[in-house]
């Protein structure tokens, strides 16, 4: 049973929100998303909070009553400061461009990747290494940012590649030179 489902949502100022058939939807300063609620479960909206119940008591209603808490919390936090993610890039001749709805990115390969840009989600590059992946969306904003990361998943050899800001890479020792003499 989920005792972090059963606690309700902080409705935070400035935030609307409007619950209407099956449809949940959340308005604040940085934008507007929805999200569909699936029948066995309620919600129970209040002056400032927001109740997530379930309608009948079965094991699946007990677990998208924790997850859809969870998805709802992220949705009020996203309209208000958003969430990002910061991508590194480490090689020779790496870098990254956007150009309009559109990332090109130079990781060592023989040709250019380009990554279209979801509607929702901005890139901004950095000093041509640096990546800040940002939204509303949590789940779609690391999404996107290990979509990226997926080009080239650094290498434990070398530490090249794409790789989280805040991720270590732990490193191996290459082969040693074979011992001279006979």
């Amino acid at each position: 049973m989920s005792r972090l489902g059963k606690k309700p949502v902080a409705i935070p100022q400035g935030v609307k929100t409007e619950f209407k058939g099956n449809q949940l939807r959340v308005a604040g300063p940085l934008g507007t998303t929805s999200l569909v609620i699936p029948s066995k479960i309620k919600l129970q909206v209040a002056a400032n909070t927001l109740s997530v119940e379930m309608v009948e008591m079965s094991r699946e209603a007990h677990m998208m009553q924790g997850a859809l808490r969870g998805i709802i919390q992220n949705m009020m936090l996203g309209v208000v400061s958003g969430f990002s993610k910061e991508l590194e890039m480490n090689g020779l001749g790496y870098k990254a461009l956007v150009e309009g709805s559109k990332l090109t990115l130079n990781v060592g390969l023989s040709h250019q990747i380009f990554f279209p840009i979801p509607q929702g989600i901005k890139i901004v590059v950095e000093k041509a290494t640096k990546l800040t992946v940002s939204g509303i969306d949590k789940a779609l904003v690391g999404e996107v940012a290990a979509q990226i990361r997926s080009y080239r998943v650094p290498e434990p050899y070398l530490g090249t590649g794409i790789k989280y800001a805040n991720e270590h890479i732990i490193r191996k020792a290459g082969k040693a030179a074979a011992a001279t003499g006979k």
